[in-house]
């Protein structure tokens, strides 16, 4: 619980969050004995293990851990409201993209973007076939959850289990999913209605290089 994390887990916590933020991934224990300055990554496994007994962070049946969720306490001023948004890890084939466990921490984001009475999700892009619409490989989209999009939109569509992020075109009998890079291998993907629409790109957050 907040109340019993002591000023080392909280460091712990500060580090994890900000590695999360750079990284788009959880750091292992020697990721974080190194971010950490420790001399052994047996003292990252004692906090990382204090951590998850106080059910702040939580470890999967794959032994990656799960960032639960955790207010941090600071003396940063805003002047914006934010609401809590799920980043997720790697999605699983066959899986709801937002099933509980690919959920990797709730990241604050202003509700200026995340508009209240919605639902959204962070996803983490791969590759390049859409950089032509500003989104790169390593950034973070946000997305609003819903099964249906118009002509134009970017949508995170479902096909045979996998999530790709494209341009969506519909015409009278198929649909087409259309890449927009600069790299000429990538193809549309034409479809029939029979594929599922997993939400709308509504804004790009690039990645953080420091």
């Amino acid at each position: 619980m907040q109340n019993s994390v002591s000023n080392k887990e909280l460091t712990a916590l500060r580090v994890i969050r900000d590695f999360l933020m750079k990284n788009r991934k959880m750091p292992s224990v020697r990721e974080l004995m190194k971010e950490m300055d420790y001399k052994s990554p047996r003292s990252a496994a004692v906090i990382l293990q204090n951590l998850i007994d106080k059910e702040i962070l939580q470890k999967r049946e794959d032994g990656s851990i799960q960032f639960i969720k955790y207010e941090f306490e600071t003396n940063e001023v805003t002047s914006e409201q934010t609401v809590k948004i799920p980043l997720l890890g790697t999605v699983a084939c066959g899986l709801p993209i937002l099933a509980e466990e690919n959920i990797e921490a709730m990241i604050a984001v202003s509700t200026k973007i995340a508009k209240p009475n919605n639902t959204y999700f962070l996803l983490q892009a791969k590759g390049d076939s859409m950089n032509k619409k500003g989104i790169n490989d390593g950034d973070l989209v946000l997305v609003k959850q819903q099964n249906t999009a118009d002509n134009g939109d970017m949508v995170v569509a479902l096909i045979d289990d996998e999530a790709t992020i494209k341009e969506l075109r519909v015409n009278d009998d198929h649909v087409v999913l259309i890449p927009r890079s600069s790299n000429n291998t990538h193809t549309p993907i034409i479809l029939s209605r029979d594929f599922i629409v997993q939400g709308v790109v509504v804004s790009t957050i690039p990645k953080i290089d420091y």
